[in-house]
């Protein structure tokens, strides 16, 4: 089979693109080819099969990137929230037209295309105490959570069109990410860990009893690569899924940090900033796993486990 990634060059598109080389193979099935696609050519990693790097506008989708024969789509492009907030003509443009994009590609192929999508819990917004169930509407309260939401609506229409056999996961805030500092309203996440585990110091604009829904990066690609394979029958017109995150405070994540690096938490100094905070507060953080689960989401693993997987990564890299 023949899969296409556009965002192949950011951090979940390289991570699935990784695994797939390594492994060559997807729900039993050979790959026969990856096409990676971004704003900048992505790296391309050793694969027992072509690899193509293609780099473009996403809205402007050529038609090199989801090529001829192409059975599997991972649209992973966005702008992601605060970026979207802050420039609302480019958040306009990559998440919703390029999903545009993206639909009318698929309706070129020969054949409809299994496409799983990323959408984010910014497209709801909720108390900190309700529970987000399969059937809550979403109401996001953020420019970025329009747009994923919207999208969404797009791809499930194009389904039942026949054009393509979408399945959408609202990914919680993945965490911990590698490198530095995003545009992400929700970077802090990531860095409050991060960096203390790497000796510096971070910033924390949320109060110690801030609740998260947030999910590991080796979690969030075994989900995205289970879509990708999954029998899509059983979901019928609601093609998104809320997959099974974990719920975390930050009192929670500052203490599985001391408890993996005593002294690390010192690090973390709290800083006030309301524009972060004003887009984060409207995101939920507790939601009802029981659609996933019995569509094969696997569950998620403990904190202690998330903060172990960052720190054995760290390691492994020479």
């Amino acid at each position: 089979m023949h899969i296409a990634i556009t965002g192949g060059g950011g951090f979940l598109g390289q991570r699935v693109a990784r695994r797939l080389a390594a492994e060559g193979h997807l729900g039993g099935r050979p790959v026969s080819g990856l096409t990676l696609f971004d704003i900048d050519r992505p790296p391309v990693p050793e694969a027992p099969f072509p690899v193509a790097s293609i780099a473009g506008d996403v809205a402007e989708l050529p038609e090199a990137a989801i090529p001829p024969g192409t059975d599997v789509v991972l649209h992973l492009a966005a702008v992601v929230s605060a970026a979207a907030e802050a420039d609302y003509e480019l958040g306009r443009r990559v998440n919703l037209r390029g999903t545009d994009a993206v639909v009318d590609a698929c309706r070129r192929l020969a054949r409809p295309p299994r496409v799983v999508f990323t959408s984010s819990v910014a497209s709801f917004s909720a108390s900190r105490s309700e529970i987000i169930g399969a059937a809550t509407r979403q109401v996001p309260a953020n420019s970025y959570g329009a747009q994923k939401a919207a999208a969404e609506l797009i791809l499930a229409d194009a389904t039942r069109r026949g054009f393509l056999d979408a399945v959408t996961l609202r990914l919680p805030t993945v965490c911990i990410r590698p490198g530095r500092p995003n545009k992400a309203a929700s970077s802090f996440v990531s860095s409050i860990l991060r960096e203390p585990l790497n000796g510096e110091a971070a910033e924390l604009p949320v109060a110690d009893n801030f609740c998260l829904w947030i999910a590991s990066p080796a979690q969030a690609t075994d989900w995205l690569l289970h879509a990708c394979s999954m029998d899509s029958s059983a979901m019928g017109l609601d093609r998104s899924v809320n997959p099974p995150g974990l719920t975390v405070t930050v009192g929670e994540m500052l203490a599985a940090l001391e408890a993996a690096k005593p002294g690390a938490a010192t690090l973390v100094r709290r800083v006030a900033a309301p524009q972060i905070e004003a887009i984060v507060a409207t995101w939920p953080a507790r939601f009802d796993p029981a659609r996933a689960l019995s569509l094969g989401f696997a569950p998620h693993g403990t904190l202690d486990a998330l903060v172990g997987e960052f720190i054995a990564g760290t390691r492994a890299v020479p």
